[in-house]
């Protein structure tokens, strides 16, 4: 429904020509930014509403006293949801609102889109289950040693407070609510952080459709062709600054290992896209500072490369 209003927008009401750059790219801004607006306001609300049942204070207890478990929760919780970097934001959101630890909440934020089920699927069918394990551990591993490092460096000095608290979060006490109260509860949250956040997803969904369809496919596959035993951090690189959804992302990464691609340096490049989108971090820059987006950005970056040698020298052992 979406991508049809965006293709009758840009293709029929403005009638600019398809197989142009310009229009493409154009209609990718649109689908991309309403049903990431879309999705942010539908999940801080159904989220707010339900934190209704289980109060701040309660939810932040759970998962502190579990210590390393409540990573490991959150980077499981973010395996099993089907979000890419963007589209996270939201829980990301309501789990700081919550008083979640700042390192359990990036546990969630980097799994999310890093753990793709689709590509889990095309691993079970082309490699088999070994190696399709070995990239569900590799991706909760990421999430949990990740947000393991960035919690005990006591960073949440570096974030914005405005936008996780205000008077939505104060009134969530210990009570009995009633279903309309709990409804105008998540309406309320929902509106105030779109409010705050929706010029940030112009922005970086702007950015990201000019890459997505200025940047050519062969253009990647010819310089990662030539690199050597640095394609996996070449790949990383080249896929941070760009952006794609989850869903476009990954047959680019299964084009790039059927064109001779190690699989550890096209998972690599696809776990950069789509886990450190350049949109991502100027929409995080509403709700932290520069230097914790950097530390962020670096630790999940060295993850992602260790992770790529790792399955480049897995591909030699199981795939035959």
């Amino acid at each position: 429904m979406l991508s049809k209003f965006s293709d009758w927008l840009v293709y029929g009401l403005l009638a600019l020509d398809p197989k142009a750059q310009f229009p493409q790219a154009l209609n990718f801004f649109v689908y991309d930014a309403i049903k990431i607006l879309i999705l942010l306001f539908a999940m801080i609300f159904v989220i707010g509403a339900l934190r209704t049942w289980l109060p701040q204070e309660r939810l932040k207890q759970w998962l502190m006293a579990r210590g390393v478990m409540g990573n490991f929760m959150a980077a499981l919780f973010g395996a099993v949801t089907p979000f890419c970097s963007c589209s996270s934001l939201p829980i990301f959101l309501s789990f700081l609102k919550a008083g979640i630890p700042l390192g359990v909440t990036f546990s969630f934020l980097i799994t999310s889109p890093v753990i793709n089920e689709y590509l889990v699927v095309l691993m079970l069918g082309t490699f088999g289950w070994k190696i399709a394990l070995m990239y569900v551990v590799s991706g909760l591993a990421i999430g949990v040693f990740s947000g393991l490092v960035l919690g005990k460096m006591k960073l949440e000095k570096y974030l914005i407070a405005d936008i996780y608290s205000g008077s939505a979060t104060d009134a969530l006490k210990e009570k009995d609510y009633t279903f309309q109260e709990r409804l105008r509860f998540g309406w309320k949250e929902a509106v105030s952080i779109v409010q705050k956040l929706w010029v940030w997803v112009l922005v970086g969904v702007g950015i990201g459709a000019g890459i997505h369809n200025y940047v050519p496919e062969s253009m990647i596959h010819g310089v990662l062709s030539k690199t050597g035993i640095f394609s996996v951090p070449i790949a990383t690189l080249i896929g941070v600054p760009m952006y794609g959804s989850c869903a476009a992302i990954v047959p680019v990464a299964v084009v790039l290992f059927e064109k001779g691609i190690p699989l550890g340096t096209a998972l690599s490049f696809m776990m950069a896209v789509s886990a450190l989108s350049l949109p991502e971090a100027i929409m995080l820059r509403r709700t932290m500072r520069l230097p914790l987006i950097a530390i962020f950005f670096t630790i999940t970056t060295v993850a992602i490369i260790i992770t790529g040698y790792l399955f480049n020298v897995l591909q030699l052992v199981f795939v035959r």
